[in-house]
């Protein structure tokens, strides 16, 4: 089931192939998860206010990280998948090569703007973030945390890139190896680098840093172990490693707007959160944070398809089948939206039982509203699962200004006005913020899919195979 040929992808069933990309690319993201758990088990031993100040960190280290590894991986995935789906394997190398190449330099560009900028961010993020400065040297242990993180922003970001080149080839196992090695050595060099042992020096929070960077060092080389044994007729090849400028425009006008989706993502819970503690306080807050941690897990089923929606569309509007790639993306979005359907009733009906499993000594009221929360996101599950799969039709299309577009709207123009005018002018409160949640993620996918059966209609599939001859 899990080994595809790229003729299983464009000729063979559209459900195996799907679900035989999507699923190593599940476990994959459970395992980036379980990175951030081992991180904080670790923190945690060393201080609240190391843990404070990674989740301080967080805002800035996803909106580097959207543009340093999403841009190279995206822009990487849909053009190799696009070229092998058309046969043309030494177009795809190419590709695959440019991938890497942007990926080393923007993540090299991205670490030098961290290290200048760590400090001057973290004093801004003190006054946007209410309660990051009331403990005392959290700020000054943010900045050291991600002084040592530049390091693993080049590395990530190359790592991302072979990744990308692997996911649209169709092999989707090669980058889950790549994951567990890269949480493996982190969850090995944490307790040694945070807390020393024998020559090692106690680094505190900067070992946890260094440890992720290196994390990322062992992802990649065993990235590079993949593509040196042959995988995939050889993904990369000299003739291919040539850095044309084209070459670079056409990858960076495809993953840029998908970077730019992060960037819009991110600056917007930035905002979020200063609305949520006006209107709800600390209760409010830490209801806010376990409904993001709650939906984080939720939804990477949804982001895994994605990722696999985008490899098939692609090489089957590279392989020319255009109305394989539009029944690839309805199929996506149905299994999606039920499997996501599921899990926000089993989400409501229990969500007393998840918030005590992940906070059990929140209070009264802090323990109230994120039940609300809880039950409050789970109606808008399944437009979450569509509006991911729809947003991974047009990616594989190369119409990932419109995936970019959809996520200012879903943000700027309808999550940020609702909870700040329900929650802080209309004093509705914290509900007002809950609501906006799930009001803006319904209104992504309908909007999501009343444009893809416009564009589709008007031929937009048609226009995307012509494109990659």
């Amino acid at each position: 089931m899990l080994d595809l040929a790229p003729e299983d992808i464009t000729e063979g069933p559209l459900l195996r192939a799907l679900v035989g990309l999507a699923a190593p690319l599940f476990v994959q993201n459970l395992v980036q998860v379980a990175q951030q758990v081992v991180d904080l088990f670790w923190l945690g031993r060393l201080s609240g206010g190391a843990v404070a100040a990674v989740g301080l960190a967080f805002p800035v280290i996803g909106l580097l990280f959207g543009v340093v590894g999403i841009a190279a991986l995206v822009g990487t995935q849909v053009l190799v998948s696009q070229r092998v789906g058309g046969d043309d394997r030494e177009g795809a190398r190419r590709a695959g090569f440019t991938g890497l190449a942007v990926g080393i330099a923007v993540g090299l560009a991205g670490g030098v703007v961290m290290v200048l900028g760590a400090r001057p961010v973290v004093a801004l993020l003190t006054i946007v973030q209410p309660l990051a400065g009331s403990a005392g040297d959290v700020p000054s242990l943010t900045v050291a945390y991600l002084s040592v993180f530049a390091f693993a922003l080049p590395l990530g970001g190359a790592s991302d890139a072979v990744e990308g080149s692997f996911i649209g080839w169709g092999d989707s196992r090669a980058p889950l190896y790549i994951s567990v090695v890269t949480v493996l050595v982190n969850a090995a060099l944490d307790p040694v680098l945070i807390f020393g042992l024998g020559p090692v020096p106690r680094l505190g929070i900067r070992g946890a840093a260094l440890a992720t960077a290196l994390g990322f060092g062992g992802g990649l080389l065993t990235a590079l172990a993949l593509v040196a044994t042959g995988r995939n007729e050889g993904m990369y090849s000299r003739a291919a490693a040539v850095l044309d400028p084209g070459e670079v425009r056409e990858l960076l006008d495809v993953g840029l707007p998908v970077a730019g989706q992060q960037v819009a993502r991110q600056t917007v819970r930035i905002a979020i959160v200063g609305v949520v503690f006006v209107a709800g306080g600390a209760a409010g807050l830490a209801a806010y944070n376990v409904g993001a941690r709650v939906a984080a897990i939720a939804f990477i089923p949804a982001i895994g398809l994605q990722q696999a929606a985008q490899s098939v569309v692609g090489q089957n509007l590279g392989a020319g089948r255009p109305e394989r790639a539009r029944r690839a993306t309805w199929l996506g979005v149905a299994l999606a939206a039920g499997g996501l359907a599921v899990v926000g009733v089993v989400q409501w009906l229990v969500p007393v039982f998840v918030t005590t499993l992940l906070t059990p000594d929140l209070g009264e009221r802090g323990l109230s509203l994120s039940v609300e929360y809880l039950r409050i996101l789970a109606y808008g599950y399944p437009a979450i699962g569509a509006a991911y799969l729809l947003e991974g039709g047009f990616n594989g299309a190369r119409r990932t200004r419109t995936s970019f577009v959809a996520t200012l709207v879903q943000f700027w123009a309808v999550r940020l006005p609702i909870a700040a005018v329900g929650g802080v002018l209309l004093g509705v409160g914290v509900v007002a913020v809950f609501w906006a949640v799930t009001l803006s993620n319904i209104a992504a996918a309908l909007g999501l899919a009343a444009y893809y059966r416009y564009s589709t209609a008007g031929g937009m599939l048609d226009r995307a195979v012509a494109a990659t001859d």
